[in-house]
């Protein structure tokens, strides 16, 4: 009778263990399984250097076929996938033509995640976990040997942020650089980070970079108000001396802006002078003179400079 009793039991446990692999709550979307390619978007140039990005927020809650409100991204379906596909062809467009482009789909949150600060604690470990399960993939089947760069965007650069926590010396000997845009790094993170280096110049290699851009330190979003980490894009050196850049602020227009960028000493944010064009104040969380949604666009060939630049450093002797 114990015996049996002990049989059943066994059955019971694995059966339920079983089935946590595959369930999740109504209210979670499938976890993306990174061996379907359908869960990448990648760009195969045969180059010798890739680029691994991480998205920013695409998506707000949504609601089911069930009735049930959700607060992550389900990469399984079209509707959803569809911006997040947008942002990784606009950025490969921008940066990618010299290299590979690699760019997973993510149970990325909503945009109604970044209300208050609980909320993003809560709800983080997920897509970042998504991202983690990506980037294993990516190194040890996708590219094992190749030197690569690291790019995240908004929530993207918050989730690269961790990758370079968890980094080991064997993936960091590839890393050219790590590109955290549009958020900022605090200095517990830098004091406590191994392969966290902050950039100094233009062709440093091993290193981060991280900007944000407002009009004035008081634009700055909630969660991106204080950086220890910042290298003006522009000029690639870190301190508060101006900078000047010409370009088109806003898409789908010829119209040139001639912007002055300065690195505000006492935030360590990205001060931007001269947009001429109405502010696109985002949904929720946004706040004039903050230009949180054109921090690639502002500096899209700055950036695709110098991601080819240290690329070439980094071939010509490694860090």
């Amino acid at each position: 009778m114990i015996r049996k009793l002990l049989t059943i039991l066994s059955l019971i446990t694995v059966i339920s263990s079983c089935g946590k692999i595959d369930d999740h709550p109504a209210d979670i979307p499938p976890q993306p399984k990174y061996q379907d390619t359908t869960q990448w978007y990648v760009s195969d140039r045969k180059a010798d250097v890739d680029i691994f990005y991480i998205i920013s927020t695409e998506i707000g809650d949504y609601i089911t076929d069930n009735g049930i409100t959700r607060h992550f991204a389900d990469t399984y379906n079209d509707s959803l996938r569809a911006p997040m596909l947008s942002e990784m062809m606009g950025v490969d467009a921008i940066v990618g033509d010299k290299f590979n482009f690699y760019s997973p789909y993510y149970r990325q949150c909503s945009l109604q995640t970044y209300a208050d600060d609980s909320t993003i604690n809560a709800r983080m470990p997920l897509p970042t976990e998504d991202v983690r399960r990506a980037f294993n993939h990516y190194i040890k089947r996708i590219n094992p040997s190749r030197p690569f760069i690291i790019a995240g965007f908004s929530q993207g650069a918050m989730i690269a942020i961790e990758l370079l926590k968890e980094m080991d010396s064997q993936t960091y000997s590839r890393l050219i650089a790590a590109y955290i845009i549009g958020a900022t790094i605090d200095s517990a993170t830098v004091n406590t980070t191994k392969y966290l280096v902050p950039a100094q110049g233009a062709d440093d290699t091993g290193v981060t970079i991280c900007y944000n851009s407002v009009r004035e330190p008081s634009c700055a979003l909630r969660m991106f108000d204080h950086s220890a980490v910042c290298i003006n894009p522009v000029s690639w050196t870190t301190d508060p001396t101006p900078a000047t850049l010409i370009t088109e602020t806003t898409f789908n227009t010829t119209t040139k802006d001639t912007l002055t960028v300065r690195i505000d000493a006492a935030t360590g944010l990205l001060c931007v002078d001269g947009v001429t064009a109405d502010d696109y104040i985002l949904p929720l969380i946004g706040k004039e003179g903050n230009y949180h949604s054109r921090e690639i666009w502002f500096y899209r060939d700055c950036l695709k400079a110098n991601m080819e630049a240290r690329a070439e450093k980094f071939r010509n002797g490694k860090h």
